[in-house]
């Protein structure tokens, strides 16, 4: 009895130290990773809105669970994004990318076809401190955590680094030296797929909008603010890129052109950001 008792804290001694490791390794790296502590709960029919950290540039999303499609608007003045939402009742993370301001958050489920009907609508007054905080943290567009591949590679290739302008380079010289543009996948990619981080750093290939996203991911974990840009290029062309915000100073990159994947072009019309 005595020597199970010793096996059974031995092994609850070795499950604590793994915890206190990976907490370690989150602080080490001053990742921020959103969560829904339940301090201010908003709901409106099917919806529920944790924005307890909306001053931190996001909010925790979750309608009732559904086996139909569900879909969230956010909305501000001039300003209005659709977001597909899991079905599951689990809290999403969405950021409140265009800064301080009211925002109108909506449910929609599926009806039939293509119809939507509205199941809940929360009104929001934001008040950000620092407008580029959401762009330290994952969301649906450039999602990762702790255990994100290219997160903890950035972590080890950045160690010891302070100044942003050399985490900054670091990063866009990794993603240049090391991968190449996926031309198949360009041709195949379905519409409305979200960015694949995990996968493109596997395979050191992906589009404009996985290479883009995992720069965000890369350069968000060790404190750079990164915002993934959507729009078009040149002649109509559907593209994605980034725009880093170093020591307090914009900086454009676009791993797709300095991959030599595209022609480089001065003309770049932003459609969204996240």
């Amino acid at each position: 009895m005595i020597a199970r008792m010793g096996k059974k804290r031995i092994v609850i001694c070795a499950v604590l130290i793994l915890v206190a490791c990976v907490a370690l390794t989150v602080i080490a790296i001053g990742l921020n990773l959103p969560e829904a502590s339940g301090k201010t709960v908003k709901k409106d029919g099917k919806l529920t809105i944790d924005c307890s950290h909306m001053d931190q540039g996001y909010i925790m999303v979750k309608g009732k669970k559904s086996s139909k499609r569900l879909k969230v608007q956010i909305s501000t003045a001039g300003a209005k994004l659709n977001y597909d939402l899991n079905g599951e009742g689990n809290y999403e993370v969405f950021p409140l990318q265009f800064g301080s301001g009211k925002y109108q958050i909506a449910l929609f489920e599926n009806a039939s076809g293509k119809k939507y009907a509205k199941e809940g609508t929360v009104k929001l007054n934001v008040k950000m401190p620092d407008e580029l905080s959401c762009f330290l943290y994952p969301n649906q567009y450039v999602s990762y955590d702790e255990n994100t591949a290219c997160v903890q590679y950035a972590n080890e290739m950045c160690k010891g680094m302070s100044d942003q302008k050399d985490i900054y380079k670091a990063v866009c010289n990794y993603v240049t030296s090391n991968f190449v543009y996926d031309f198949i996948k360009s041709v195949t990619v379905k519409p409305g797929q979200l960015p694949q981080i995990d996968e493109c750093w596997t395979s050191k290939m992906g589009i404009c909008q996985d290479l883009s996203a995992m720069t965000c991911a890369m350069l968000r974990s060790q404190g750079v603010p990164a915002r993934l840009m959507i729009g078009t290029v040149g002649a109509n062309t559907y593209h994605a890129w980034v725009v880093a915000v170093v020591n307090g100073e914009e900086k454009f990159f676009d791993p797709t052109a300095e991959l030599n994947a595209s022609s480089k072009t001065d003309t770049y019309t932003t459609e969204r950001y996240y």
